[in-house]
């Protein structure tokens, strides 16, 4: 890790370990090298940095174009290897970075739900992930995130102190979709994406709280 990014790192890793008593769950199950494609669950602005921080590799972060208007912070962003895409995550632009991070050998996080759970249940992927899982080779690794909603939910003003819990999925395989996708219509495909969105977020939801949890990781 380069020092910046490990300084942050380290820093939410201790915060989230002290401040909201998390604990991780088969960190083991995360490729040690190459292309990763993280999808997760998204209740909380938390999420992104209480993932990045369980990781013992550098990450890519999404974050919405207007959060770049600013000289300073979009530095700071573009350091921390936060790329903008927009609100969905689906624009041409936004996908080519994506995919040409994967291409590169870099593990991404995506939220297949698009945004921020209103109520902390989980809800229907939208088509863009399946779209880069079947575009791209990259292993797929669903992550569920416990306690973040009731941490710092949309609807709160400020944080409070409440447990969290992050558990990793095994490698997901869609290699049967994405043999289909070469030879698939333009309508099909459409069907193929949702269809391998869907399957990641079923992934997210299998991962129940406190079951198989027999690797944890402490600080």
């Amino acid at each position: 890790m380069r020092l910046g990014y490990y300084l942050l790192w380290h820093f939410f890793r201790i915060l989230f370990r002290i401040g909201f008593a998390r604990r991780i769950y088969h960190v083991e199950r995360v490729p040690s090298q190459g292309p990763v494609l993280i999808a997760a669950n998204h209740a909380s602005f938390m999420d992104p940095p209480l993932i990045g921080s369980s990781l013992p590799r550098e990450i890519t972060y999404l974050a919405r174009d207007t959060l770049f208007r600013f000289p300073i912070f979009a530095s700071f962003l573009q350091y921390i290897n936060v790329i903008p895409v927009d609100r969905g995550g689906k624009s041409p632009r936004g996908l080519k970075v994506i995919a040409s991070r994967l291409k590169a050998g870099h593990p991404v996080i995506l939220f297949p739900e698009g945004t921020r759970s209103s109520d902390g249940k989980l809800r229907q992927a939208k088509s863009g992930i399946g779209l880069l899982a079947i575009k791209s080779d990259a292993p797929i690794l669903p992550v569920r995130v416990f306690g973040t909603f009731e941490a710092y939910g949309r609807h709160m003003k400020w944080p409070r102190l409440h447990p969290v819990d992050i558990k990793f999925g095994r490698v997901l395989d869609l290699k049967h979709l994405r043999a289909e996708a070469k030879t698939a219509s333009k309508d099909r495909l459409k069907a193929i994406y949702q269809e391998a969105a869907d399957a990641i977020m079923q992934a997210i939801a299998d991962l129940e709280p406190h079951q198989e949890c027999d690797t944890f990781a402490g600080i």
